[in-house]
């Protein structure tokens, strides 16, 4: 028999777009605890995940490129 109830089989594979900003947020930093990266495994779509990650990484590099811009004065 099945031991998962019908809801936590629907909620499998099924995470926030909040929930995966989060994660690669806290991933980011590198302050990710063990059974937070437990549960991301099984609930976050993996394909959100490197969505997410590749706009983080675009964001965090205009950032950058901001900064410097206003501190060099062009």
């Amino acid at each position: 028999m099945n031991s998962q109830k019908p809801s936590d089989a629907a909620q499998k594979g099924k995470g926030s777009i909040w929930r995966t900003a989060k994660a690669v947020m806290w991933s980011f930093v590198g302050l990710r605890g063990k059974s937070d990266y437990e549960k991301d495994v099984e609930q976050l779509n993996p394909v959100h995940i490197l969505v997410i990650g590749l706009i983080g990484v675009v964001v965090f590099v205009a950032v950058l490129m901001l900064i410097a811009t206003l501190v060099v004065g062009r």
